[in-house]
């Protein structure tokens, strides 16, 4: 190849010969090296400023250093090439425009700058900075760690036997990246709950979970798009959740983030949709055991310049590592939103049945989550109640621990009978109890009691003190009810109950102006 440099053994032979006095013909006859360019490594070899024996001391990258820095210099001061690398951004840029052209480009380039560079090597600069830009990361890819998932862009088909019609169906391909085990199903539609159901076969197929899944915007995978935080769609953070798996997302319109599953997707097309290409299916059942077939097939060939299979690196490196399948499959579950209302109840409008939430979420909005069996009531990502679905129309499902501390004092209140009043009155003394169930006997009904019973333990706990004598002082009378009670301890009456009892040991004091019974026969 013309100007072809030399290499560094070449060279050092040029520079011994030289410094044994041979002569350039000798030179060429000697190596085989064309005598022009010997000429011409003469003349570098004197730009250098140093001797013949000084270069030879030299290191190889020293000696190249200073025999190339006259035409590393001479192309930095280009100022073709320096002009030319100032519009690569825009070039660039304009490539990506509908109708642009590298032709076009040039044109508006060399009428813009008259002495710049031709067609061919204006194409191949740019090509060259096109292709330094285009660098791609190798990654190491742990075992368990990462399962990636996609769509192909083509779909595959099977006869509808009753009406004859060619049915399309998408097809998903799940990749483990470090052993390219995979997994390819054909999908009714491309739907999350068909996604979701493939995505559990997947698991099943692979006989455990790795730690995280990562797919790329997909309308049934992101709601909405964001490079550091998207919003992935509920129901696959059900699924995620339900499995105990991480949901990735690859930024946006970079489909390199998951070069496993597109290079996966490729190998698809070769060696499932390819043997199959003139194959009729009757259904999606029959369709879809074939390319489990075709899929073992390619399992079971050995890699490219390899002495194993993509099976037995799974078995024996992958599969181990996998977090274990959860002990049922995830269930559909479906998605509501509702208001909490104020007696702390959401209602689920399919079956117009309430349940309740912790009181403290009175006026929140909840999002609602509920299958056959259960329904679960979540603020945020926060799971705040879960109840069993009843199907009872205007029924209420409460939890108990969700009701205010006063309602659930209140509930435990109404479910007091006779002898729950009778026991607290027996702490305060045995008139106070008998007071109450002279209360309890004055009603017909005894149901009619209980709230002068509990008008009574409150004044009970307002005068620990005074409740037993302001119960024997009520004894006394004919009428028992609380206000009588309430009237003793408000006019201090039971305190002249303890005055009127008989003081033990007392008499009457001797005195010369009190006159004995003598003085009256």
């Amino acid at each position: 190849m013309a100007n072809r440099p030399l290499n560094m053994q070449k060279i050092r032979q040029i520079l011994l010969f030289l410094e044994r006095g041979f002569s350039q013909r000798s030179i060429e006859r000697e190596t085989g090296i064309n005598r022009r360019t010997i000429a011409s490594y003469l003349q570098r070899f004197a730009d250098s400023g140093f001797s013949i024996a000084e270069l030879l001391l030299f290191s190889d990258a020293e000696l190249e250093a200073y025999l190339n820095a006259g035409k590393a210099e001479q192309i930095e001061k280009d100022p073709r090439r320096i002009h030319l690398e100032s519009q690569f951004s825009y070039l660039f840029s304009e490539l990506r425009r509908v109708g642009v052209t590298r032709q076009l480009l040039w044109q508006e380039y060399i009428n813009e700058y008259p002495n710049g560079f031709g067609y061919s090597r204006f194409c191949e600069l740019l090509q060259e900075h096109i292709r330094k830009q285009g660098a791609t990361m190798r990654f190491e890819h742990e075992p368990g760690r990462l399962l990636q998932v996609d769509f192909a862009g083509d779909m595959l088909h099977y006869v509808d036997t009753d009406s004859g019609e060619l049915i399309a169906c998408p097809v998903l391909v799940a990749v483990l990246p470090f052993s390219g085990y995979s997994y390819v199903e054909a999908l009714i539609n491309a739907s999350l709950p068909q996604v979701l159901r493939a995505l559990n076969n997947a698991l099943g197929y692979f006989g455990g979970v790795p730690l995280s899944v990562k797919s790329d915007n997909m309308k049934q995978w992101v709601v909405r798009s964001n490079r550091y935080e998207p919003k992935f769609a509920d129901m696959l953070e059900q699924w995620a959740n339900h499995n105990n798996i991480a949901l990735l997302a690859t930024r946006p319109a970079k489909p390199r983030d998951k070069a496993s599953v597109e290079g996966a997707v490729k190998i698809t097309y070769q060696r499932i949709y390819a043997p199959l290409r003139n194959e009729t299916f009757k259904s999606i059942i029959e369709l879809n055991l074939a390319i489990g077939l075709q899929l073992k097939e390619h399992h079971q060939k050995n890699f490219q310049r390899k002495t194993f299979s993509r099976t037995e690196l799974f078995e024996s490196s992958e599969k181990p590592i996998l977090n274990p399948l959860p002990e049922s499959s995830f269930i559909m579950k479906h998605y509501t939103r509702a208001k909490v209302q104020r007696d702390y109840h959401v209602v689920l409008g399919e079956d117009w049945h309430f349940y309740s939430v912790p009181s403290k979420h009175i006026g929140s909005t909840v999002n609602i989550i509920y299958c056959t069996d259960t329904v679960e009531i979540y603020i945020g990502s926060t799971r705040v109640a879960l109840h069993r679905r009843s199907y009872k129309k205007h029924g209420y499902t409460t939890d108990r621990n969700h009701e205010p501390s006063h309602h659930r004092h209140l509930r435990e209140r109404l479910a007091w009978n006779p002898d729950d009043y009778l026991s607290r009155a027996e702490k305060y003394g045995v008139a106070t109890r008998e007071y109450f169930q002279k209360v309890m006997d004055s009603k017909l009904i005894i149901d009619q009691s209980y709230q002068a019973c509990q008008g009574l333990l409150r004044l009970a706990s307002l005068y620990p003190d005074r409740i037993e004598a302001a119960c024997q002082r009520g004894l006394k009378g004919h009428r028992f009810n609380y206000m009588a009670i309430k009237n003793i301890l408000d006019n201090k009456m039971d305190m002249l109950e303890k005055e009127d009892r008989p003081t033990v040991g007392y008499s009457i004091p001797l005195h010369r102006n009190i006159r004995g019974a003598d003085e009256y026969k």
